[in-house]
């Protein structure tokens, strides 16, 4: 079927409204190709955990902080039987245990269900008032 020609004489081209994607498709197919050579090249990063060292001798007085299931702190020295503190007096009743050595440790343990920011409260408090040596108790094994 012929183009009719309009009074002027010549026939006017549609222009196409169809989108090229053959140079989107070069493109990507270019990118996938670096990304699949590159890829092998990225090296991993390596994350170092602390360890738990073994002191050579164990120390003569320990003061432990036991945080409880129901997040009440007992005290207890050099593994003897647990008495209750309350938060408040916390740091004092510690203070009272080390008998003015500071060189004395302080451990705070707690069960694995126990919130977190309640074992970071009391070595925060500890802190906060001087106790120098405070650590976490650490499980062997498991």
């Amino acid at each position: 079927m012929a183009a009719v020609a309009p009074r002027g004489g010549r026939a006017r081209r549609r222009a196409m409204a169809e989108m090229n994607m053959v140079p989107f498709i070069d493109v990507m197919l270019v990118l996938l190709i670096i990304f699949m050579v590159s890829a092998p090249l990225i090296t991993t990063g390596l994350v170092d955990l602390p360890t738990v060292g073994k002191a050579k001798t164990q120390p003569p007085h320990v003061v432990e902080v036991v945080v409880g299931l129901d997040e009440k702190l007992r005290l207890r020295l050099d593994g003897g039987e647990p008495q209750p503190v309350p938060f408040a007096r916390l740091a004092a009743e510690v203070k009272k245990l080390q008998a003015g050595d500071a060189q004395v440790p302080v451990v705070i343990s707690a069960d694995k269900s126990v919130k977190y920011d309640a074992v970071v409260r009391a070595m925060d408090t500890l802190q906060k008032n001087g106790i120098a040596r405070v650590g976490l108790a650490v499980r062997q094994g498991g």
